[in-house]
């Protein structure tokens, strides 16, 4: 698959904080309080991306991640509002699985997959986080997931067959 990029001052796009976390580093007999936040950005049309900051102020670390996230976009390839096939992604010890759903099913999936589906333009999908708590690492790997996800036309394309050859079912074997 071509990785292409994608300018974002050619799209208009919403942005929205996935989790702000308060940390703090300690020196010598006091503590430094910080602040990181995990963003998403995206078009609501097939184009996402998830950003990191880290500042001493809440609203700096926003400007760091949302910036983050408008350098690492992806498209995403839908297929009537929903993903194109199932798939499970995993990142360090998170482990997702994005499913495929049914018209006016909506979007079934925890606070950070949700988010990042919503801003990718999915309206219906079902998924499930199968290990891990942390939420950059759910995100990271629902972003995984959505790179690795392959349109049928481009499948066919890559297989040098037709779509319908693709798509057609063998009928099976009656010998067995």
């Amino acid at each position: 698959m071509l990785l292409e990029k994608i300018n974002p001052d050619d799209f208009e796009f919403e942005e929205r904080p996935i989790d702000i976390n308060r940390v703090m580093r300690v020196g010598k007999g006091r503590r430094t309080p910080s602040f990181n936040t995990l963003s998403v950005v995206g078009n609501r049309d097939g184009i996402v991306g998830i950003g990191f900051g880290s500042a001493s102020e809440i609203a700096g670390a926003l400007r760091k991640s949302f910036a983050d996230a408008r350098k690492n976009l992806i498209r995403v390839p839908l297929s009537d509002g929903t993903l194109p096939h199932e798939i499970i992604c995993e990142f360090k010890s998170a482990k997702v699985l994005l499913k495929p759903a049914s018209p006016g099913t909506g979007i079934i999936a925890g606070h950070a997959t949700r988010a990042i589906l919503e801003y990718a333009g999915v309206r219906d999908a079902l998924t499930k986080c199968l290990s891990s708590r942390n939420v950059k690492n759910i995100a990271e790997a629902t972003m995984i997931g959505l790179r690795s996800l392959k349109d049928v036309n481009e499948v066919a394309r890559i297989r040098g067959k037709t779509v319908e050859e693709l798509l057609h079912k063998r009928p099976k074997n009656s010998n067995s």
